[in-house]
């Protein structure tokens, strides 16, 4: 619980009045007198809590029985249910964390991957929101250079005479450009990338699917159109999470439900962020291959995997033809999976530098986007010191919305809207 008169709360539940930042044995109480549970309190007083307010928990014995009637009789004493997000927008209004570390703390709890946990971890500690400052201070002392030549035209010092602005507008537009890099790596942690398997009918789609699980997921079998529906799985490829979505078979047939499965498999591949078309290795790419990859939507990433290559007796290899990458591999031996790894994240755009990336949101690469377009303008308009000054204040304005220091009542409801009930 976050607020205030919490002891005389936790004086009502337990008879007791918890020292501040003591552990304190407790009977938790109904009306009457009898027990719900025995357990601790601990009490933190404001501002040394999470949320810069006085704070009580309770620590009970857990079961879902026993947790619902403690939470019934805290909202008798006069407690509320905490709306979703609700301590961490406190902690955020009460100075304890800036709108990124709030936002990490969600990110924190939705990790699907240790890399993505680690990198929601350097965000809370505040590294994200440091290299943001440190940023955003550059901005300040130059709009304050620029500005005061602006205001003081005739005085006999300029405070721009000593200043290369060219050079130094180039050293912030290249510290935006290595955040940005570092941010959407983060992006590509947090949100991970959805992997469409599409292709003619038994050419080995569910196969690969189950080699990429690690576990037999799809039933395979000698039966064409044996998938009539797509099958979702999650996997991690050096901590990024890719979404694995096998499609029906792709062909004309009269088999209604076959025919629906068909449908939603080119549903999926519109969404896709990369669909691999599967072909037979024995076969190479058939007109039929051609008329699916026609299809694939032009904005959408192609990769061809020609599978079987053990029954083809050829080896693994990533090589390109006709301006298009291939992978041949063998989904059953598991021949040239690594090399479809390499490709997958490849397309995403991993680097492989975990270490330095921070778990960034959509709203974070607009925003370092923007800013470093305002810089751009900068650059090319140092003849007017009037657009110069303007564009750093923008540029100053879309930095600063990262970590709180200005954004709009309707933003922070809707960031804070998306946390877990009370968290």
């Amino acid at each position: 619980m976050s607020g205030t008169e919490l002891l005389d709360l936790a004086e009502r539940l337990s008879g007791k009045r918890p020292a501040a930042r003591r552990a304190t044995r407790a009977d938790f109480c109904r009306d009457d007198g009898s027990a719900i549970d025995h357990g601790v309190l601990l009490y933190f007083a404001a501002p040394r809590s999470f949320t810069g307010e006085d704070v009580l928990e309770l620590q009970a014995h857990g079961g879902p029985v026993v947790l619902q009637q403690l939470l019934a009789r805290c909202v008798e004493l006069g407690a509320r249910l905490a709306e979703p997000g609700e301590f961490t927008r406190r902690a955020f209004l009460n100075d304890k964390l800036d709108l990124a570390q709030a936002e990490a703390v969600a990110d924190l709890i939705d990790a699907s991957t240790a890399e993505a946990a680690r990198s929601a971890m350097r965000s809370l500690s505040g590294e994200f929101s440091r290299q943001v400052h440190a940023l955003v201070d550059q901005l300040v002392e130059l709009r304050m250079l620029v500005e005061a030549t602006l205001d003081f035209p005739e005085e006999e010092i300029d405070p721009l005479r000593d200043t290369d602005i060219e050079a130094r507008l180039d050293m912030l537009q290249q510290a935006l450009g290595a955040l940005r890099a570092r941010a959407r790596q983060g992006s590509l942690l947090r949100t991970g990338m959805t992997v469409v398997l599409a292709g003619l009918p038994n050419v080995g789609k569910s196969s690969l699917l189950n080699r990429l699980a690690g576990e037999e997921r799809a039933i395979v079998t000698e039966v064409a159109g044996t998938t009539r529906d797509a099958l979702r799985e999650s996997i991690s490829i050096e901590g990024i999470p890719l979404h694995i979505i096998d499609t029906a078979g792709l062909r004309e047939t009269a088999d209604q439900v076959e025919r629906l499965g068909i449908e939603r498999s080119w549903q999926e591949i519109a969404k896709a962020d990369i669909v691999l078309q599967i072909v037979d290795a024995r076969a190479g790419v058939t007109p039929a291959d051609r008329g699916v990859a026609a299809r694939v939507p032009a904005g959408v990433e192609r990769l061809v995997v020609e599978n079987k290559c053990d029954l083809a007796q050829q080896p693994a290899a990533r090589f390109e033809a006709q301006g298009q990458v291939h992978v041949r591999l063998s989904a059953k031996t598991g021949a040239g999976i690594g090399l479809l790894h390499d490709e997958l994240l490849r397309v995403a755009g991993w680097t492989g530098h975990g270490e330095d990336v921070i778990l960034a949101r959509e709203r974070h690469l607009a925003a370092l986007a923007d800013a470093t377009a305002r810089v751009g303008v900068a650059i090319g308009e140092t003849q007017r010191l009037e657009v110069v000054a303007e564009e750093l204040r923008l540029a100053q304005e879309a930095l600063a919305a990262i970590t709180g220091e200005f954004g709009a009542d309707d933003l922070l409801g809707a960031i804070f809207s998306r946390f877990c009930i009370g968290k």
